[in-house]
């Protein structure tokens, strides 16, 4: 059986997300929305809060290696 990669945005492709998370806008923006969606309420208002910085560049390489968006918070 085929080993499936988590799905992140809004459970679109890795690829599509990697594009998303490549562009800073939609990353800080589809991830703050993924986390609110997922009732972590707390660290979407860190998403929207520090959204273009630190958490961007883990979005981008935790995409890259892990094939999966940065989830440090289970809040």
């Amino acid at each position: 059986m085929a080993k499936q990669h988590s799905k992140d945005y809004f459970g679109l492709d890795w690829i599509v997300s990697l594009i998303l998370a490549i562009i800073p806008v939609t990353s800080w923006l589809c991830g703050a929305v993924t986390r609110f969606q997922e009732g972590k309420i707390v660290a979407g208002i860190i998403r929207l809060v520090f959204g273009f910085t630190i958490v961007w560049i883990l979005d981008l390489v935790f995409m890259i290696v892990n094939h999966s968006i940065c989830r440090l918070l289970n809040v």
